[in-house]
């Protein structure tokens, strides 16, 4: 077992060296002088310099690397240029609230999507098939900005049973921040729940075409021992890589779902800071969604024996 978790770990690494390295490119790409932009459009080039020497800006491209990744392991990131906040403790803060969202969604779409794709699946071309599927194939058609307009119309303006504009943490007024959060959670549990019932009614399709199902239904197992003891679980493991990648995914493009609901997580953190060139923060940005993405890509293979016999831990 541990052989296996330190097999997928240093498999694991090289993905992440190479995202660190594109995202420090990526940003030397954009135009424009980062140190004049800190300063101001009143800066005089001795201080523009000063400041070049400080941040390592004087420095070749592979120096600049170094300096920059030697920095990354300790933790720095450097600071905003619009508020001079430290970007880790800023960029953790935004990514906790974006992960509020994200998980909650996710988890509720699983519980909701993952039996109803089985149970589709076990009465394929029945009238409870065709309505899941119509309702899948409708909620994934819808986009995510759309539906979540439309919730604010009904639920906040015609309704008034939801607050429309605003946010308030959860730490602080558990009540009030959940009321906050409910549209925006439902909006991406609706969206991804269709994408989800879709993969988990398709994977168990599969299974149940293979020889040992008939098998265990000639041994004269119920239809529900048959579904859930030896179909769900093999059937399974194509959904659960699924959830891991839909996860990342919104993760790092929850941005229009938060400028819809003005909601401070990472990814309106991240398209403010493209607008304001805050590059220190554009880059801990896509350094945390890309480490969330590969962590969580990670969790999913580690758990991956668990969920499918076929894979081995040897």
């Amino acid at each position: 077992m541990l052989r296996f978790i330190l097999a997928r770990i240093v498999m694991a690494l090289p993905t992440l060296l190479i995202v660190i390295a594109s995202v420090f490119l990526l940003i030397r790409m954009v135009p424009g002088d980062p140190a004049a932009l800190m300063l101001g459009d009143n800066a005089d080039p001795a201080s523009i310099a000063m400041l070049h020497a400080k941040l390592g800006l004087d420095q070749s491209l592979p120096k600049q690397f170094a300096i920059w990744f030697g920095n990354l392991l300790t933790g720095d990131l450097g600071s905003s240029i619009a508020t001079g906040q430290d970007v880790l403790s800023l960029v953790w803060a935004r990514f906790t609230v974006s992960a509020q969202v994200v998980v909650a969604a996710v988890l509720l779409a699983c519980l909701v999507a993952v039996p109803a794709g089985v149970i589709a699946a076990w009465r394929q071309n029945g009238k409870l098939d065709i309505s899941a599927v119509s309702i899948a194939t409708l909620l994934m058609s819808v986009p995510t900005f759309w539906l979540g307009l439309l919730l604010l119309l009904f639920l906040g303006l015609k309704l008034r049973w939801l607050p429309v504009v605003g946010y308030v943490s959860i730490a602080e007024d558990p009540w009030r921040g959940t009321l906050y959060l409910i549209m925006p959670i439902l909006t991406l549990f609706l969206h991804e729940m269709g994408v989800i019932l879709r993969m988990a009614r398709a994977s168990t399709l599969e299974v149940m075409r293979l020889d040992y199902i008939t098998h265990a239904r000639a041994k004269g197992l119920t239809e529900s021992a048959v579904l859930w003891r030896h179909a769900f679980k093999n059937s399974f493991g194509p959904t659960w890589t699924l959830i891991g990648l839909v996860l990342g995914n919104l993760l790092g493009g929850i941005a229009v779902v938060e400028t819809v609901f003005t909601i401070p997580g990472v990814g309106r953190l991240l398209v403010d800071s493209i607008f304001g060139r805050d590059y220190p923060v554009i880059q801990g940005c896509m350094l945390m969604v890309a480490l969330v993405y590969v962590v969580v890509n990670l969790i999913v293979d580690l758990c991956y024996p668990l969920f499918d016999p076929r894979v081995t831990i040897e």
